[in-house]
């Protein structure tokens, strides 16, 4: 029987990501190309930056959905 860590793979913390993993999760989830500079963009206009360089995914859609219902600059 192999060993649990041969078939782990890593655990995403929502809370915490880094711009590579929300562009790769939101690449995955939508079928199109998002780019870490389009996510970087969003996140420093939302200030959704944490100070060790993470972004949660939780707050940065709520930005999404919150520019969209009130229109951007």
């Amino acid at each position: 029987m192999p060993e649990d860590s041969d078939h782990q793979q890593k655990s995403l913390k929502i809370t915490a990501l880094s711009v590579a993993e929300i562009a790769k999760v939101l690449s995955s989830a939508s079928g199109r190309r998002i780019t870490e500079e389009q996510v970087r963009t969003i996140a420093e206009h939302g200030k959704l930056l944490k100070p060790d360089g993470t972004i949660s995914l939780l707050d940065y859609t709520a930005f999404l959905v919150r520019e969209l219902a009130h229109g951007s600059d």
